[in-house]
């Protein structure tokens, strides 16, 4: 409606549209200092574009939170591409207020603490990034598909990554993270399971592409109902499917990240020889902070709030060290016949290690 919105703005070449969070939280909602609570970040005003010509596309997008029905028009607000380094712009992933942007230089990395200054922090190049396609982030680390596979860079530090692992699995087209598991959108090789235990280390758990059903693999998303967990799939030409990956039936299925055992159960084909390119994320509401400190969430409680950033490094971060804190993994010494004394052993190797002594470590 010309009266009170415009809902599309002009671009070259999009190839990516994201907000830093599902959840929208309002940068405009009125902050009132008897609730003690810290006003949204900046970042959360704007939509986000790639585009393969001008980069980073910032479109301002509060007006859409704040109740007026008067007041939609998007507009760009800002493009960024400077000297050309973002140029085939095509994915883009938050950590915080940094934006990932895979591109022909392969990831580089935008600070967006100041959206309306963004600034170039770091690049992750074609030496170890071929083309990458997408990324996903879980705790420290990062997975990143390209050309070659699924690769892993840690982003204990956000503003300057490292690369860690590479697993060569050929084109991958995306990847979605849940826990211990990378699924990873496969092409004519379906679906590609992960195992992640060890971010350093990744190992493929398995193969699935429905007696070969899935075959054109372009993007996967997972999302729970009830107890069960779902896998839900754009197949190119096949259209969408939904695969069951674990229910009650499957062993463990009450534990942290139990093994996936996948099961098509329903396929939809898109009509007039239509094609599934992508299947859009749900709203997740598994966090009330972003990896930036940014509270996402108004919380019940005069006060009331998540750890900031630097509450939670302090939970991670050794201060005098600025490394990682790191534990030792004791087990019980089960070729000892007597509990008592197998106990006590392991008792004596913990107290030990973590004494005063060896505080340092």
């Amino acid at each position: 409606s010309p009266l009170g919105q415009q809902f599309f703005v002009r671009s070259p070449y999009c190839m990516y549209v994201t907000a830093p969070t599902t959840i929208a939280p309002d940068p405009t909602r009125k902050q009132y200092a008897e609730n003690e609570e810290p006003a949204v970040a900046g970042i959360y005003a704007y939509l986000y574009a790639a585009d393969l010509h001008e980069g980073l596309i910032l479109i301002g997008a509060g007006t859409l939170l704040d109740g007026d029905p008067l007041n939609n028009f998007l507009k760009k607000d800002l493009c960024f591409n400077p000297n050309g380094v973002l140029n085939g712009a095509r994915h883009i992933k938050f950590v915080g207020n940094y934006a990932y942007i895979s591109c022909n230089k392969g990831i580089v990395v935008v600070d967006l603490t100041t959206p309306t200054s963004p600034k170039i922090v770091h690049e992750i190049g074609e030496g170890f990034l071929h083309h990458p396609t997408s990324m996903e982030v879980e705790f420290r680390y990062g997975f990143i598909t390209d050309e070659h596979g699924l690769k892993v860079i840690d982003i204990t530090n956000p503003a300057h990554p490292v690369p860690v692992s590479a697993l060569p699995l050929g084109h991958m087209h995306n990847v979605y993270v849940a826990r211990n598991y990378a699924y990873l959108a496969g092409g004519a090789k379906g679906l590609i399971i992960v195992n992640v235990t060890n971010p350093e280390k990744p190992v493929v758990d398995q193969i699935y592409n429905a007696n070969g059903k899935i075959s054109d693999l372009h993007d996967v998303k997972l999302g729970i109902t009830y107890v069960s967990e779902f896998a839900y799939l754009a197949d190119g030409h096949h259209g969408m499917h939904v695969v069951q990956l674990t229910s009650p039936e499957v062993p463990g299925n009450d534990g942290f990240s139990v093994r996936p055992q996948p099961k098509l159960i329903a396929s939809f084909p898109i009509p007039h020889e239509g094609e599934a390119l992508c299947i859009a994320e749900g709203v997740d509401r598994d966090r009330a902070v972003d990896e930036s400190g940014n509270q996402l969430a108004v919380f019940g409680r005069v006060g009331a709030g998540p750890l900031n950033l630097q509450e939670q490094r302090r939970l991670y971060i050794n201060p005098t060290q600025l490394s990682l804190f790191k534990v030792q993994d004791f087990h019980p010494q089960y070729f000892i016949d007597d509990k008592r004394v197998r106990e006590k052993v392991l008792h004596n190797e913990l107290e030990h290690y973590y004494g005063p002594s060896n505080a340092k470590r």
